[in-house]
């Protein structure tokens, strides 16, 4: 098991930016199948419990009806993924769709405490899952992965713009990684 796990951690997989690129790509492709259902009145249908019991989305039904909130929010997953996808080669722009994937995964999160129904009384209620609770709960792993990608695009971004003398890089010193194991500095 050693000798496996020593060639593992030589492997370009783990040494290089493998797992950044896939969750990337991850999530373009959840923000695009998303995005693309919500152009049908199935799924308009379907969203009424989420949007109308979140407490940071159901202003969306008085602004825009249940077919409009479906429509905004198809846009804005489309945007989202588009943005997403860009970030392969522009940092700044991957920030921002990561961003807003942080900002929908946290309105969505917000609608577990409020969904009417979503603990099994028969199982003694909370922490017991039931309707439309369990779907909601891969949002808390998409939002931590939307906060990740986020913080690395703008760790990477930034390290795009440090400054130069001519040709040379003048690199910025970053405390994170000159001091991995968080010794105080002071």
């Amino acid at each position: 098991m050693r000798r496996l796990i020593s060639k593992l951690a030589n492997s370009s997989i783990i040494e290089g930016d493998f797992d950044y690129h896939l969750l990337r790509a991850s999530m373009v492709i959840i923000f695009l199948f998303f995005g693309y259902q919500k152009w049908f009145e199935y799924e308009a249908q379907v969203l009424v419990p989420y949007i109308s019991n979140g407490p940071l989305t159901a202003w969306m039904y008085p602004v825009f009806g249940i077919r409009g909130a479906s429509w905004f929010l198809g846009v804005s997953e489309w945007t989202i993924a588009l943005l997403l996808f860009l970030g392969f080669w522009s940092k700044e722009l991957g920030a921002l769709g990561a961003l807003g994937s942080v900002i929908t995964f946290l309105a969505t999160a917000t609608i577990i405490p409020f969904m009417p129904d979503g603990w099994a009384p028969s199982a003694g209620g909370f922490p017991a899952m039931t309707g439309n609770v369990p779907f909601l709960m891969k949002d808390i792993v998409l939002l931590a992965v939307s906060v990740h990608l986020f913080k690395e695009d703008v760790l990477r971004s930034a390290e795009e713009t440090e400054p130069t003398i001519g040709v040379y890089r003048v690199p910025a010193f970053d405390l994170r990684r000159h001091n991995p194991e968080g010794w105080p500095l002071h």
